[in-house]
């Protein structure tokens, strides 16, 4: 997510007001002439000189910077993380920064398409915040949520595109099987899922009302939601987020 992230800053604060870090020098030179931001040869330095300050890391990766944020942290700046699984009690305790906000966008985001949700820690002020939903509106639409629902959002939008792109993948497979070209196959599927969303979104109907609307008495439609019935599909996704929220959550309690 640093890229796109590191995109929408520019965007939202222009080139100008804008740092970044990264472990290799070639990545670091590659973004600063593409985006025309300066990189910072090291992330003590880049922390020295941020008020806000976005952890754009894998877990697994944190404890690696943790010490170079906490040597140059203040408590005016701002953590904005990213990372899965850790919560804002361990983000102060392991960066010593007061105001945390928590960030779960997703993928889409690399056009402008992507879902955030967003949480704060109670020392963020609204003037604040108002900087945080610049950032993440540049990257698309968010929602603002509670911490104790951030491990769900991880299902709903943070992991969930790896999902539609399987479903997607399979029914362009299930048509290919019948003689569409792959790649008319793909281009048929992937406007029907944005359509699909989008009516979704826009009509604020119950998905599904939507579903009964395509389905004809008698019709194929009904015949192809029974085969997926059949085969467990709303108890596969069921279970895809049982695992996703299982897993946050047990990343988390690895580090208490």
């Amino acid at each position: 997510m640093g890229y796109p992230l590191l995109k929408g800053a520019v965007a939202a604060f222009g080139a100008e007001n804008v740092t970044f870090q990264t472990k290799r020098r070639e990545h670091e030179e590659a973004l600063s002439a593409e985006l025309g931001v300066p990189y910072a040869p090291r992330l003590l330095e880049m922390v020295m000189q941020s008020d806000i300050i976005v952890l754009a890391v894998k877990p697994q990766y944190a404890p690696e910077v943790y010490p170079d944020v906490k040597l140059a942290m203040s408590k005016e700046k701002i953590i904005v993380s990213v990372m899965a699984g850790v919560t804002v009690e361990e983000l102060k305790r392991r960066t010593g920064a007061a105001k945390i906000v928590r960030a779960m966008p997703n993928t889409p985001a690399m056009l402008g398409e992507g879902m955030t949700c967003i949480s704060y820690s109670g020392e963020v002020t609204e003037v604040e915040k108002e900087v945080v939903r610049k950032l993440f509106l540049s990257l698309g639409k968010i929602e603002e949520i509670t911490e104790n629902l951030m491990n769900a959002a991880i299902c709903a939008n943070g992991s969930s595109p790896a999902f539609v792109y399987m479903f997607m993948e399979a029914l362009a497979d299930g048509v290919v099987k019948y003689g569409i070209p792959r790649e008319m196959a793909y281009r048929l599927v992937a406007q029907t899922v944005l359509g699909s969303a989008k009516m979704l979104l826009e009509t604020g109907e119950h998905p599904g009302k939507l579903k009964d609307a395509v389905c004809s008495p008698g019709g194929t439609t009904i015949a192809g939601v029974a085969a997926l019935e059949e085969h467990g599909f709303r108890n596969a996704v069921l279970k895809a987020a049982d695992a996703c929220y299982e897993k946050a959550e047990s990343m988390n309690a690895k580090k208490m």
